[in-house]
C-alpha cells in the first residue's frame, strides 16, 4: 500500500514532463521510457532481495526452522477439479465460501473493465490518462491503509457478520450510481452541469470511488473475514476447504466476470451495447454473494 502511494506520484510526475519536451517530440514515449526503466529498476531490485532471502535468510537456522517447514510442506493439501467440485457439493459452509470469493472475483473484474472503457472516453490521451492512473494509485494505498486500520474496530464493535458484508454492499450501492450515469447521461445532464462537469466525468469519478474503496475493503475486511471463516472448521474441513476454494472459487471469479464479458460483446457487438447487461449481471451476482455472507454468518 505504500508502495502504490509513492509508485503513484511517480507515474504521475513522469506524465506532467510532457510541457518541457521541445516540439516534435513523442510526450507518450518519453513517459513511456521513464516508466520502464523504473520497472526494470524495481524488478531488479526485487530480484536481489529474493536472491539474498534465498540464499541468507531461508538457510538459517536462526530464522527459519527447517523441520517445521518441511512438515508444512509435506502436509500442503492439493485437491482436483472434481474432487472439489464434490466436496463443495457436500458442505454447504464451504460452499457459500466459495460463492462469496467468486461473487467478489466476478464483479470486481466486470466493474474494473467497465469503468476503464469510460475512463479511456474522459481521457483519450495516454499522459493525461497515465496521470489519473498515477493519482488513481496514490488514493487507493492511502484509503487501504485507513481502512486497514478501521478494519479493526469493525470486526470488534460490529463483528464478522457485519464486516462480510461491507464490501459487496460497498460495491452494489456505488455500482447502482456509476452504471446510471453511464446509461442514462441524459438524465444526469443537468446536475453535473451545475457540478462543472459533464455525466462521464463524473462517472469515471464514482467509478474510481468504487474501485478505490473496493479493493480497500479486500484488504482491510475482505480477506480477513475469508480467512476467519475457516476458523470453526475441524482440520480436515479447514485444509480440504480451502483447497477447494482455490481450485475452483479463485479461478472462476477472475476468470468468470471475463467470460461473460466476452460472451455479451459477442451477442451485442460492443461493450457499450453490453453495459445494460453487465449492470444487470453485476446486480445479480453481488446480491449472491450478500446471500452467502448471511448464510455464512448463521452458521
Amino acid at each position: 500500500n505504500v508502495a502504490l502511494i509513492f509508485s503513484g506520484q511517480y507515474v504521475k510526475y513522469v506524465s506532467s514532463l510532457r510541457s518541457g519536451l521541445p516540439a516534435g517530440a513523442d510526450p507518450w514515449g518519453h513517459s513511456l521510457k521513464l516508466l520502464m526503466a523504473a520497472v526494470v529498476a524495481g524488478g531488479g531490485l526485487v530480484m536481489g532481495l529474493m536472491a539474498y532471502m534465498q540464499r541468507e535468510v531461508l538457510t538459517d537456522p536462526a530464522c527459519v526452522d527447517q523441520n517445521k517447514e518441511a512438515k508444512r510442506k509435506k502436509q500442503k493439501t492439493s485437491m482436483s477439479m472434481g474432487e472439489s467440485a464434490k466436496f463443495l457439493s457436500k458442505s454447504s459452509y464451504i460452499r457459500d465460501l466459495a460463492t462469496v470469493v467468486i461473487g467478489y472475483g466476478m464483479a470486481i473484474n466486470i466493474v474494473e473493465v467497465t469503468w476503464k472503457s469510460k475512463l479511456k472516453a474522459a481521457f483519450p490521451d495516454p499522459n493525461s490518462y497515465s496521470a489519473f492512473m498515477g493519482n488513481f494509485s496514490t488514493m487507493t494505498g492511502i484509503v487501504t491503509l485507513l481502512m486497514m486500520l478501521g478494519g479493526r474496530v469493525i470486526f470488534r464493535r460490529f463483528g464478522w457478520g457485519v464486516a462480510a458484508q461491507i464490501t459487496p454492499i460497498t460495491l452494489l450501492t456505488s455500482g447502482i450510481a456509476f452504471f446510471s450515469l453511464t446509461l442514462f447521461p441524459a438524465v444526469f445532464a443537468p446536475i453535473t452541469a451545475k457540478l462543472g462537469t459533464t455525466p462521464l466525468m463524473l462517472a469515471v469519478l464514482i467509478g474510481a470511488a468504487q474501485n478505490i474503496l473496493s479493493k480497500g475493503a479486500k484488504y482491510s475486511l475482505f480477506d480477513p473475514c475469508k480467512e476467519m471463516a475457516y476458523i470453526p472448521l475441524d482440520a480436515e474441513s479447514k485444509t480440504k476447504g480451502k483447497a477447494a476454494v482455490d481450485v475452483i472459487g479463485n479461478p472462476l471469479g477472475k476468470s468468470g466476470g471475463s467470460f461473460i464479458q466476452q460472451i455479451l460483446i459477442g451477442i451485442f457487438g460492443s461493450l457499450q451495447a453490453s453495459t445494460p447487461y453487465l449492470g444487470g449481471i453485476l446486480g445479480g451476482i453481488i446480491v449472491a454473494w450478500i446471500s452467502a455472507a448471511r448464510s455464512l454468518n448463521k452458521q
